[in-house]
């Protein structure tokens, strides 16, 4: 049985939020002092370790379900099925529908139950929930859905990444800069064309403490009574080096793929030097180079939208959209992601 991704959609913030609007800010540490640096010196140091230039927000009256639908109808429409024919709509965030400066999620009902909603599906078999799996979340959600169908569960899936992680930061908090709003969405279903998903890989570590590198944590500044998104970033970068490249190898080995007919790897993007150096260390394990185009990235003008990161930079480099970067069919490509919890996990797929 061969699953395969049969239409992608994305939806991508208009509203541009450059390294410049946040000259402004007054950053604090997690003691709440202030930086002896200027803040032109803090986002040039910013920029040179992730490589973000920009990062896109969403209007306030757009949430992450609304960015989800966006998504979800332009996958339903690239697939060319109707909407009253999937059986399961799979959603993963982190904080799902969160208001405008209310820093105040909204769990009832699910993402899924109200994209569902705007998509107008009547079909009540259509079945729709949400996963907390952190940026590795869209991967997961792949995961499962593939299972639903291997087990006769299922026929056609759409899986959703979708975040608005602009209204979770800390003002006060470098790492504000990050994040970013943005929705992928796939449909996976059978195919009577060769490939598909060929192996996968999940793990979950957090018996040394990982589970609190990443985490909702109080603000910096005093009297701040609302709590934001927070990471130990030195302790995810170097966990990530160490245990993310390892992830991806053994799910490229149980496809029994050889590096070399590997043709790109679509990482999540969180830094681009913390991406570009898993893929070396990937590679190294196989005594071999990085192809110089091996490595698809928008993070310099997206940010960090979590679990959107995959889905959308896929759907850029199918749609022709990413510059030195194009797929054909018969091509090998690695889905790989790192996040809180701390999970890894990997997809190795053939078009």
């Amino acid at each position: 049985m061969n699953l395969k991704i049969t239409g992608t959609g994305s939806a991508i913030p208009n509203e541009i939020v450059d390294n410049a609007s946040f000259l402004n800010h007054k950053f604090l540490d997690d003691e709440g002092n202030a930086f002896t640096q200027e803040n032109q010196e803090i986002i040039e140091k910013f920029s040179a370790i992730t490589g973000i230039q920009q990062r896109r927000y969403a209007p306030a009256e757009i949430n992450s379900s609304d960015l989800a639908a966006e998504a979800a109808l332009k996958a339903i429409d690239d697939a060319g099925i109707s909407k009253e024919e999937l059986d399961y709509i799979i959603v993963a965030h982190n904080f799902g529908d969160t208001q405008k400066d209310s820093h105040q999620s909204s769990p009832l009902p699910s993402v899924a139950s109200k994209v569902k909603t705007l998509l107008r599906i009547e079909n009540p078999k259509c079945v729709a929930y949400d996963i907390l799996f952190g940026c590795p979340g869209w991967i997961e959600g792949m995961i499962q859905a593939q299972a639903f169908i291997k087990a006769g569960m299922a026929k056609k899936c759409l899986v959703i990444g979708t975040e608005t992680l602009s209204r979770v930061v800390d003002p006060a908090d470098r790492d504000s800069m990050i994040f970013a709003d943005g929705a992928g969405a796939t449909i996976l279903e059978k195919s009577e064309e060769s490939g598909g998903i060929l192996s996968h890989e999940t793990v979950t570590y957090t018996f040394n403490g990982e589970a609190d590198m990443l985490f909702f944590g109080e603000g910096y500044a005093e009297n701040d009574p609302l709590y934001y998104i927070k990471m130990h970033g030195r302790k995810v970068y170097e966990f990530a080096l160490t245990k993310v490249p390892v992830a991806m190898k053994s799910c490229l080995d149980a496809a029994g793929v050889p590096i070399g007919s590997l043709k790109k790897i679509f990482i999540h993007q969180a830094n681009d030097k913390m991406d570009e150096a898993i893929v070396k260390r990937f590679f190294r394990q196989y005594k071999t180079s990085v192809p110089s185009d091996v490595l698809p990235m928008n993070i310099q003008e997206h940010g960090n939208s979590s679990v959107a990161t995959i889905p959308t930079l896929y759907d850029q480099v199918i749609r022709n959209e990413k510059e030195g970067h194009r797929l054909a069919q018969g091509d090998i490509v690695l889905f790989a992601s790192v996040g809180a919890g701390m999970n890894i996990n990997a997809i190795t797929y053939q078009l």
